[in-house]
């Protein structure tokens, strides 16, 4: 198994984040602020800067982007967004940018110039040593709560995953796998994931996946 770096390790190698870029804004000043090459999220008023991402977390990001966009695109299901494109929640005002999200055609009104106003159907955080605890804490109950129906986290040093369902109780619950290794979705219809897959990028082309989707 991987050695999973400790959070207090992790941190250590994070760069700065620019001397003069703000800590507090209101969600106006922050839609206005001009980050250039700096990406950050917003919080309740607090701006937080997140580190550049790694080859291998961009790679997988990028295979799972593809994947979805196919199917999405090919049944005419919605938008998928990728990486740095904003979901705003109001429960507890955030503006989070997951690493992918889905939004369903049925819930385009939600969709802005510059965010998603509202949950997506579908949020998806690859995890980081850095990101640990967001996603696997704070996010998930931002999301939960912002009634994001699906969240997706996967963890590729440990090589695990962790697929949520909002129930009608509005909290999450693990949806299983299957015994030969593949989650159902259910945002997506008819969409199924062997996990094995995401051990396999880049060498796995989203193609062949798909014609597996389609066996």
């Amino acid at each position: 198994m991987t050695d999973i770096v400790p959070l207090s390790s992790a941190r250590e190698w994070l760069p700065a984040a620019p001397a003069d870029l703000p800590t507090h804004l209101t969600w106006d000043e922050y839609l206005a602020w001009d980050f250039e090459d700096c990406h950050a999220e917003w919080v309740d008023g607090e701006v937080v800067v997140l580190p550049p991402m790694r080859v291998s977390e961009n790679l997988l990001v990028g295979f799972l982007f593809r994947l979805v966009m196919q199917f999405v695109e090919r049944r005419s299901l919605g938008c998928v967004f990728f990486m740095t494109f904003l979901m705003r929640l109001h429960e507890k005002p955030s503006a989070r940018t997951p690493d992918l999200m889905f939004l369903a055609a049925d819930h385009a009104n939600r969709l802005t110039d510059y965010y998603v106003d509202g949950p997506a159907d579908l949020a998806v955080e690859v995890m980081s040593p850095e990101s640990e605890e967001r996603d696997r804490a704070t996010k998930l109950l931002e999301y939960e709560a912002g009634g994001v129906p699906e969240y997706w986290l996967i963890d590729p040093l440990r090589k695990e995953t962790y697929f949520y369902l909002r129930g009608e109780d509005g909290r999450y619950h693990l949806s299983p796998i299957s015994e030969h290794g593949i989650f159902h979705s259910r945002t997506l219809e008819g969409f199924r994931l062997k996990v094995d897959w995401l051990w396999r990028v880049p060498d796995l082309d989203p193609a062949e996946a798909l014609a597996e989707l389609s066996d």
